[in-house]
């Protein structure tokens, strides 16, 4: 019994197969990892926060996943469009791409220059599960071991006031630096203050950002020992917010 004549791959080049399949898996590849991508900072919103009509070529996850946060801290489902704040803003004309301007008091209800995002309202963790930026008061191996320290000096505001004194150091344990100074102000209540925006010099420690009027403002923790995600996000926002809208002088020579 002859075999049957036929010939399987005679005129087919087995490496351009590979090739072309290649091609199809990595091009798979990339519109998986580009949607699994859009799980945060996704849907896409327009200036007025609404959805935008166009989301992209690639479409968003079809499917939330859920995630198990350490140390005991939950889960987290994403895409979450957690941030729906109503902003204090208005379009200052309805031109495609038009600024918007602050209705209100642009440090406080965190927007333009002093904009923050709705970060967890819990402290960030090391990796023992403990906070990562604690005052040093509460760390007995921890010193100022170069510079000066600033504890006990006076904090000077850009328009020369001295609003409080330094009464202790935030400092991130991991990294084992300085993140914030704590300020008691002459009402004998504190704040924080973020190091980068301090000066510390032989009269005291000052503050460009904020005039004096602007301290009794500064966003403050819930907790003594304790700063949250969400409040640093504020914090930050609303003193780097003071480079811009602390005066109308500063808001003119912007533009």
């Amino acid at each position: 019994m002859e075999p049957y004549n036929v010939v399987f791959f005679g005129n087919v080049d087995l490496a351009q197969i590979s090739l072309y399949l290649f091609w199809a898996f990595f091009a798979c590849l990339v519109i998986y990892l580009q949607r699994e991508n859009m799980r945060e900072g996704y849907p896409l919103e327009d200036e007025e926060g609404a959805l935008s009509a166009n989301q992209g070529p690639y479409g968003e996850p079809t499917k939330a996943k859920t995630f198990k946060l350490p140390h005991g801290q939950g889960n987290i489902t994403v895409p979450d469009r957690k941030d729906s704040r109503k902003l204090a803003l208005k379009r200052d004309n309805m031109a495609g791409g038009a600024p918007f301007s602050p209705t209100g008091n642009p440090m406080t209800d965190g927007v333009g220059a002093a904009a923050w995002t709705e970060r967890r309202d819990t402290p960030e963790l090391d990796g023992h599960g403990k906070p990562k930026i604690v005052p040093m008061r509460t760390l007995k191996k921890f010193e100022v071991s170069a510079g000066r320290d600033p504890r006990g000096m006076n904090v000077v505001s850009a328009d020369k006031k001295v609003v409080g004194t330094i009464s202790d150091l935030w400092v991130d344990v991991p990294e084992q630096l300085v993140r914030y100074l704590e300020v008691e102000l002459k009402d004998k209540s504190s704040c924080l203050l973020p190091m980068p925006l301090a000066l510390i010099k032989g009269d005291g420690v000052h503050v460009d950002a904020l005039f004096g009027k602007h301290f009794p403002k500064v966003p403050r923790t819930k907790a003594q020992t304790k700063v949250t995600m969400l409040e640093e996000e504020k914090i930050s926002a609303y003193y780097s917010g003071g480079k811009l809208y602390a005066s109308y002088d500063r808001m003119v020579s912007a533009f």
